[in-house]
């Protein structure tokens, strides 16, 4: 029977774990979310993350800046908030205009406080295996997946997708689980044959249903990180992943649902990398 792994209620899971934490900590850890412009997808993440914060016991400082706003003047308040010893963690949210370079922006942020996990320092630490704060998407892929499997060793892990928000963090978190880790991308040949081979897929292409029965292996793990929405037959707008849930889930151990699978974990990992933040910089 295949194992539908539920991120809502793991996801609620690790917010209480870490709303129980909080009073314990002798202070409250703060988390600052940037947001520039006005990209609805956005608004509505931010504001997520907003409550999310708020109900786990933490600080939210939110800074909601014009489409206007230059580049320099993002920098500043980056600047500023490293050195604000009230805030714990920051996230600029992405995607920035178009007149701002992310890398820059990303790469001016305290990598201690990164709790997106995006910042070269933090990626390095993550691919040569010292402590450092990892993307949240990645993290609650994983923790998803050790609720199908706790021990990992020795499975072959296959990543669809090599970007450095998801597809390659989740490859570096796959490997330390001692999985053997192969990486397909769109210059693969034969992408079905290869995901076949794999007894824990993870999808990361952002194309809506692109893997199918023909990618995945009888009884493997399926780990789908795609968000897109579509029109359906009916005119109306919904939300499916970069797998065929309806024809790959029956031949799965285990499987993410979309929405309600991988989503809701990369906001409770966010908290949890808030909380990592604040406690080792406190040395704690």
């Amino acid at each position: 029977m295949t194992q539908i792994l539920d991120g809502k209620a793991i996801a609620a899971r690790l917010r209480a774990d870490i709303a129980a934490e909080v009073p314990r900590l002798g202070f409250t850890p703060g988390l600052a979310v940037v947001l520039v412009g006005e990209d609805p997808a956005s608004q509505v993440y931010v504001s997520s993350k907003g409550k999310a914060t708020i109900e786990v016991g933490f600080r939210s400082i939110e800074h909601k800046l014009p489409a206007t706003t230059s580049e320099a003047e993002l920098l500043a308040l980056v600047t500023k908030l490293n050195g604000n010893p009230d805030v714990d963690g920051i996230l600029v949210q992405l995607p920035l205009p178009a007149h701002i370079n992310a890398d820059r922006v990303i790469a001016a942020i305290d990598p201690d406080k990164d709790v997106d996990g995006f910042h070269p320092i933090n990626a390095g630490r993550l691919a040569t295996g010292l402590p450092g704060l990892v993307p949240c998407t990645p993290r609650g892929s994983v923790k998803l997946l050790q609720e199908w499997k706790r021990d990992l060793s020795g499975l072959h892990a296959v990543v669809v997708g090599r970007s450095n928000i998801v597809g390659k963090p989740v490859a570096q978190l796959l490997l330390q689980a001692n999985c053997t880790v192969t990486i397909a991308h769109s210059k693969t040949r034969d992408l079905a044959a290869l995901c076949r081979t794999a007894d824990v897929l993870v999808a990361a292409i952002g194309r809506p249903e692109a893997l199918g029965r023909e990618h995945v292996k009888e009884g493997a793990a399926v780990i789908d990180v795609g968000i897109n929405r579509i029109t359906g037959p009916d005119g109306k707008n919904r939300l499916v992943g970069d797998v065929a849930y309806a024809e790959v889930a029956p031949m799965t151990a285990a499987i993410t649902p979309v929405p309600g699978g991988v989503g809701p974990m990369t906001i409770a990992c966010l908290l949890e990398n808030t909380l990592i933040a604040a406690k080792r910089r406190r040395a704690l």
